[in-house]
C-alpha cells in the first residue's frame, strides 16, 4: 500500500471517527416555558384565551413596588402586554391572519386555577383582579380574553406563535381547540413549530406528515448507521432489495402498533428500545467483519426492524396531535415519508461506498474498516442507553403488561415466519467475501 492510499485510508477513518464521536451523545432536558390557551370558534367569532408567565413580557415594563408587581399602576403596562400578544400569538382564517375586534386582560396569581376549563378562564378575566392582591415580581400569569370576526366556523384555522423567539422549543403554547362542530382536541405547540393548522385538510395533513417522515429519517442518525451497517457488505439488486424491504416491513409493523397505544407502557421501554438499536447497529457491524450468511441477515433485519419501529413511532407520537381527523391518512403518510426518506438516504449512501470500497479501502479490507468505526459509534451509544436503562424501574408482570408482551411474542413469531418463508422463497445465497484485487502486472504474469 502506497503512501498515497495510506493517506486516503486514514482521512476516511479519522474523518468518521470524528463524526461517529460527535453523534454518540446521550439525551439531555430542559426546563420549559408553557403558555395556556384556548381557541374556541363560534358561529361568527374565534376566541383565543392565553394564559402566559410574567417573566414573558419583559418589554411591557409593569411598575414595581418592594418587589412586587404595583397593581394599581398596572394599567398601562397590561395594554401593552394585549398588544404584544395580538402581535406575538396570530389566529389565521384559511390562511389570513386575523384582527382582534376586543381584547381584555388582567394578572393573575401563580397559585390562580381558572384555566382548567375555557368557561371558568373567560369568566375569570372578565373580573377585575381584586385590591391588594400580591404579586412577587416574574412569578405571576397574564391572562388575556381576545375576540376575532370571522367569516365561517368551517374555515381552516391555524395558530403561529413568536413569543420569547429566545426560547426557541423550550417555549410551548397548549392549544384546546374548541370547534363548533367535532370534537375539541389538545395541541403542544413549540416556539419554532410555525404555522399550526388546528383542523387540517386530509390532504394538509397527508403532505405534512410526509413531510415529517422524511425530516424524522434524514434526522435519525442512529437509524442512518444501522441502514449504513445493512449495505456496507452487500452486492447485487436482489441481496439490496431484499434486505431494504424486510427492514421496511418490520418496522412499519411496529410503528402502526405504536400509533394505536399497543406498545407496552412504563418508563423502562423508551429506553429500551435506544439501547436496543445501538446494540442492532454493533451486531451488524460485527457480523459484517466475520463475514454474511444472507439468510440470517434478512432475519435479523426484520427482528431489529421491529425495535426500530419503535424508534420512529417516538417521533410520531408527538406529531400526532396534528393530525386533526385524519389519524390513519397521517400515520399512513408519516411512514410513506420514511420511506422516501429511506430511498433518498441509499441514493447517497450505495454511490459512496462504491467510490471508498472501490478507491479508497478496496476489497475486505474497506467493509472490514467501515463495519469497525460503525460499531465504535454503536457502542458508545449502546453503553450510554444502558447506563440510562438502569436507572429506570422495571415493570411487574400484571395482567396489562402479560397481554402486551403475549402480542408482540405473536408479532416477532409471525414476522420471523414470514422471513424465513420469504428467505426459502428468495433462494438466497450467502454475500460473497471480497478478496483484494491482484495488481495489473500480477494479473498480466499469469
Amino acid at each position: 500500500m502506497n503512501s498515497r492510499r495510506a493517506g486516503s485510508i486514514g482521512g476516511v477513518a479519522l474523518a468518521l471517527l470524528m463524526l461517529c464521536a460527535s453523534l454518540a451523545r446521550a439525551h439531555e432536558f430542559k426546563l420549559d416555558a408553557v403558555v395556556n390557551s384556548f381557541v374556541r370558534i363560534e358561529t361568527k367569532e374565534a376566541h383565543l384565551v392565553v394564559r402566559a408567565p410574567l417573566y414573558l413580557f419583559k418589554a411591557a415594563r409593569f411598575p414595581v413596588r418592594n418587589g412586587e408587581v404595583d397593581i394599581e399602576q398596572s394599567a398601562g403596562a397590561l395594554e401593552r402586554s394585549l398588544a404584544g400578544l395580538q402581535q406575538q400569538v396570530v389566529i389565521l382564517e384559511n390562511g389570513r391572519p386575523l384582527t382582534a375586534r376586543s381584547a381584555i386582560g388582567r394578572l393573575a396569581l401563580p397559585s390562580d386555577r381558572s384555566f382548567e376549563s375555557y368557561e371558568q378562564a373567560t369568566t375569570h378575566i372578565a373580573t377585575p383582579i381584586e385590591s391588594g392582591t400580591e404579586i412577587v415580581v416574574d412569578q405571576g400569569y397574564v391572562d388575556a380574553h381576545l375576540t376575532y370576526p370571522i367569516e365561517s366556523p368551517n374555515a381552516v384555522f391555524s395558530v403561529r406563535t413568536t413569543l420569547a423567539p429566545e426560547l426557541g422549543d423550550y417555549l410551548k403554547l397548549t392549544v384546546r381547540y374548541l370547534p363548533l362542530n367535532g370534537d375539541s382536541r389538545a395541541i403542544v405547540i413549540k416556539g419554532g413549530s410555525g404555522t399550526v393548522k388546528l383542523n387540517p385538510t386530509w390532504w394538509s395533513a397527508a403532505t405534512g406528515f410526509i413531510g415529517l417522515g422524511i425530516a424524522h429519517i434524514v434526522g435519525g442518525l442512529d437509524h442512518l448507521l444501522f441502514l449504513m451497517c445493512l449495505i456496507i457488505p452487500l452486492r447485487g439488486v436482489r441481496q439490496l432489495l431484499t434486505v431494504v424491504t424486510a427492514f421496511t416491513i418490520a418496522h412499519s409493523f411496529t410503528l402502526i402498533g405504536s400509533a394505536f397505544g399497543l406498545t407496552p407502557h412504563g418508563a423502562w421501554f423508551p429506553p429500551f428500545v435506544e439501547m436496543v438499536i445501538a446494540l442492532s447497529i454493533v451486531y451488524m457491524a460485527f457480523e459484517n467483519i466475520i463475514g454474511v450468511d444472507m439468510r440470517r441477515r434478512v432475519l435479523l433485519t426484520m427482528l431489529f426492524g421491529l425495535i426500530h419501529g419503535f424508534g420512529f413511532s417516538y417521533g410520531l407520537r408527538e406529531q400526532l396531535q396534528f393530525a386533526g381527523g385524519h389519524l390513519i391518512v397521517s400515520l399512513f403518510a408519516f411512514n410513506v415519508g420514511i420511506e422516501i426518506g429511506q430511498i433518498m438516504v441509499l441514493a447517497v449512501m450505495l454511490p459512496f461506498l462504491a467510490l471508498v470500497t472501490r478507491y479508497v479501502l478496496p476489497g475486505r479490507v474497506g467493509t472490514i474498516i467501515l463495519s469497525a468505526i460503525l460499531a465504535h459509534a454503536g457502542w458508545h451509544w449502546m453503553s450510554e442507553r444502558w447506563d440510562a436503562l438502569e436507572s429506570v424501574r422495571w415493570p411487574s408482570l400484571d395482567l396489562t403488561n402479560l397481554l402486551a408482551l403475549m402480542f408482540w411474542a405473536a408479532g416477532l413469531s409471525i414476522a420471523a415466519g414470514a422471513a424465513v418463508a420469504t428467505v426459502k422463497r428468495l433462494r438466497l445465497e450467502p454475500a460473497p467475501v471480497q478478496r483484494p484485487r491482484h495488481s495489473a502486472f500480477h494479473q498480466a504474469g499469469k
